[in-house]
């Protein structure tokens, strides 16, 4: 998720875990904790693109990394910190706010690589958008609240609220994954799996994505007291051999098409519209669109070259509108 949201959540397990009169610090340890598993961002090659992508949420953010994790910020806030806790009880609160980073990012939709080194899986259980501001906003504000007074109450309070709307993100991604399920029998087709994602920032709209006979479709589902669908397009699920038949399998183009379906759960996506680009169909501006967020362009004239990573601009008014629309239940306009 956001820094914001990992910080804050950090603090409030920290805190939740200590008496009153360590609050105040343990709120703050638990915020450095809850922030630092990200320091992976700055790994990146100007050569290479995909390698950001590789070790984002990777051995930082895995269950074995955790007490090694917590030991070095614990280390980094002891000259700080001495004068106001133990060492025993910082780095309980740094274990708790850094253990708290990965799981959190498995909520959502992105990947984490929680069981490195043992395994490579991303696993992404889909149930809060990686930005979610009535996830968040609340949350802050009863963290400030114990801060300033100084009550554990708050900080209960708190996770409550993360149960409640963790558990709310559960039943509606069941919801939305059935409705997924409705639409492709409709269809007529009898899809492996169905991913559900929730859309940007709220727990209403949800992106489904199946596969049917080599391509995948994807269509919005507005989960509120009754469903709506917002029906979307497909497209063809990547086949170097096919839609790049003049990359061999050991040149590096065809090596960094592996690694981007490896990141993306092997959500790869072509079309002929843009016949240079693998897209992630997972991310779109619009939940029923394949608009991808970021794709990969391959130049089959330069095969030992790494392949170029593009992220798109972000959204204009007219899409703005037509995701408002669409969080109104109302109907889109062409």
């Amino acid at each position: 998720m956001d820094p914001i949201s990992q910080g804050v959540v950090g603090a409030i397990i920290s805190g939740a875990s200590q008496p009153e009169k360590h609050t105040k610090i343990a709120l703050l340890c638990g915020i450095f904790a809850g922030i630092s598993a990200d320091i992976d961002v700055f790994i990146s090659s100007s050569t290479d693109p995909l390698l950001f992508l590789e070790y984002h949420r990777q051995f930082t953010h895995s269950l074995a990394f955790i007490p090694f994790g917590a030991a070095i910020c614990a280390g980094l806030l002891w000259f700080w910190a001495r004068q106001h806790i133990s060492f025993r009880r910082l780095y309980v609160c740094c274990f708790l706010g850094f253990a708290s980073h990965g799981l959190l990012d498995t909520c959502t939709t992105y990947g984490t690589q929680l069981l490195w080194p043992f395994s490579d899986e991303r696993f992404a259980w889909n149930i809060i958008s990686i930005i979610d501001p009535l996830f968040t906003i609340p949350l802050c504000i009863l963290s400030w609240l114990a801060y300033r007074q100084k009550k554990r109450l708050w900080l209960q309070i708190a996770l409550i609220w993360m149960v409640i709307y963790f558990t709310i993100g559960i039943m509606q991604h069941l919801r939305a994954s059935k409705v997924g399920a409705q639409l492709a029998a409709e269809r007529q087709h009898q899809p492996v799996q169905i991913s559900s994602k929730p859309a940007f920032a709220n727990l209403l709209i949800w992106k489904t994505v199946y596969q049917w006979q080599g391509d995948f479709y994807v269509d919005a589902v507005r989960v509120g007291l009754k469903e709506k669908t917002y029906t979307g397009s497909s497209a063809a699920k990547i086949n170097v051999g096919k839609h790049f038949p003049r990359l061999d399998s050991k040149q590096q183009q065809a090596i960094d098409i592996e690694r981007f379906r490896k990141f993306s759960n092997d959500y790869l996506a072509w079309r002929p519209l843009h016949p240079d680009r693998v897209i992630d169909v997972r991310y779109s501006m619009l939940p029923n669109e394949i608009n991808p967020l970021w794709y990969i362009q391959v130049n089959p004239d330069s095969p030992d070259e790494h392949v170029k990573f593009i992220t798109k601009e972000r959204a204009n008014s007219n899409i703005l509108n037509r995701f408002w629309s669409m969080i109104l239940g109302e109907e889109l306009v062409d």
